[in-house]
């Protein structure tokens, strides 16, 4: 543990160094590493910096009668950003259409439907005054509330309390939260699924990418193995960056983007041999990527037993 955090504390300072002052950093970990890398993250960025810790559920349930713990379902996504400048796109999930209707929901007189929104502020950090006979700390200032409830925006439940209403499509669910259900894990037969131990849904990616980039915006993924976020930012018009350390992944990741977007997609590589030289010395230095390497110049690749 102490090697792989001295490993990722360097990076981490060049990656916080990199980036601009709308960009955020998005780090993929297990609860293994995940309250270490929080307290790096945190001396790096500035706590003031962290917005989310979101939880994927990276499998299903385990069914193992020699457990004598909770399964453990879930990987923990930390969401940094540079300053206050950051990108943010407000991602709204896909409402299930068989889904009841819930008592959140209201219909106005205008004839449009609303969703009723608590007035109370989290954490108490809003406003304090006595609103319709509640007293509580609350979203918005008193001349605020004054004039959403002259605007219609203000419902009143059955105890008194005020709800805001905010404008939905019916079609629509809710503004994305910080826990990530809906999205399924790669399972052993997929596509998606290209020899890496670890690997990510694309679609895991693609909400990544649009929540805090827009088109032309440039990715990059410094750890990038089978190519997941390189495929997902170009798939979406981002321009992108990945980097590792193997040949095996490199050569993976071209002949990904080449199968999906054809062979005229255009790309830059840097660091691979090109002469004698340069080919003698990876040799020199790692047989083994040097294999791979070769291999890449006929369209070969090493088969594992």
């Amino acid at each position: 543990m102490m090697a792989y955090l001295a490993m990722m504390a360097p990076r981490l300072v060049q990656l916080h160094r990199v980036l601009k002052k709308t960009g955020s950093l998005y780090l993929h970990c297990d609860p293994t590493a995940s309250h270490y890398l929080r307290m790096l993250m945190d001396s790096i960025f500035g706590a003031e910096n962290f917005d989310n810790e979101l939880i994927w559920r990276r499998t299903r349930a385990h069914n193992d009668a020699k457990l004598k713990r909770f399964g453990s379902v879930h990987d923990t996504i930390f969401f940094y950003s540079k300053s206050e400048e950051r990108k943010f796109h407000r991602l709204v999930t896909e409402r299930d259409p068989n889904a009841p209707k819930t008592h959140d929901l209201y219909m106005h007189t205008d004839g449009k439907l609303y969703r009723k929104g608590d007035c109370r502020a989290p954490g108490n950090r809003g406003p304090r005054f006595t609103w319709n006979g509640h007293t509580f700390h609350w979203r918005f200032t008193e001349e605020m509330a004054k004039q959403l409830m002259g605007d219609g925006k203000i419902v009143f439940s059955k105890t008194g309390m005020p709800r805001i209403l905010r404008p939905v499509e019916e079609g629509r669910g809710s503004p994305l939260q910080d826990l990530w259900s809906d999205i399924e894990p790669i399972n052993a037969a997929a596509q998606e699924r290209l020899g890496f131990q670890t690997p990510r849904p694309l679609a895991l990616l693609e909400r990544i990418i649009e929540a805090s980039t827009d088109e032309g915006d440039v990715v990059l993924d410094p750890f990038c193995g089978c190519g997941t976020t390189v495929h997902a930012a170009q798939k979406l018009n981002r321009q992108w960056i990945g980097i590792d350390i193997t040949y095996l992944a490199i050569n993976l990741i071209k002949r990904r983007l080449k199968d999906a977007f054809g062979e005229e997609i255009e790309f830059e590589e840097k660091g691979q041999p090109t002469d004698f030289e340069s080919a003698k010395r990876l040799a020199e230095l790692d047989k083994f990527q040097f294999q791979h390497w070769a291999l890449s110049l006929i369209g070969a690749s090493v088969k594992r037993r």
